[in-house]
C-alpha cells in the first residue's frame, strides 16, 4: 500500500537547522494537500504544517517564523525547513495527506540536544 517516505532527520544542537524531505508519488503530489506532523516522546501526534497543490501554506502558530514548508515540483517532494531548533522540537516527524488518508510511514527522528 502506498505511503509517503520521510527523510532528513538527525541530531542537532539547539539553535541549529534541519531540512526534512517527504517523497510523494506523483499522482498524490499533484492531487492532494500534504501535511507534516510530529510526535514528541510520550505525546500524541500533532500537526505541524500544510501545503496545497498550488503552494498555499499554513504552519502551526507556535512554529511560525521557525518552520517553513515548501514543494519541489521537479522532485515531487514536500520539504520542511526547521530553523532555530529547540529541545521541544525533538520528535518523530511524519508526512501524510491532509487529512491523513494514507498509512503512516516510519517517520524521521529529529533530536535537538547539546
Amino acid at each position: 500500500q502506498v505511503h509517503l517516505v520521510e527523510s532528513g532527520g538527525g541530531l542537532v544542537q539547539p539553535g541549529g537547522s534541519l531540512r526534512l524531505s517527504c517523497a510523494v508519488p506523483e499522482n498524490i503530489f499533484n492531487r492532494d494537500r500534504i501535511s507534516w506532523y510530529r510526535q514528541p516522546p510520550g505525546r500524541q501526534r500533532e500537526w505541524v504544517a500544510l501545503i496545497s497543490t498550488s503552494g498555499l501554506t499554513n504552519v502551526a502558530n507556535a512554529l511560525r517564523g521557525r518552520f517553513t514548508i515548501s514543494r519541489d515540483e521537479a522532485e515531487n517532494t514536500v520539504n520542511l525547513q526547521m530553523n532555530d531548533l529547540r529541545s521541544e522540537d525533538t520528535a518523530a516527524y511524519y508526512c501524510n495527506t491532509e487529512p491523513p488518508d494514507l498509512p503512516w510511514g516510519q517517520g524521521t527522528q529529529v533530536t535537538v540536544s547539546s
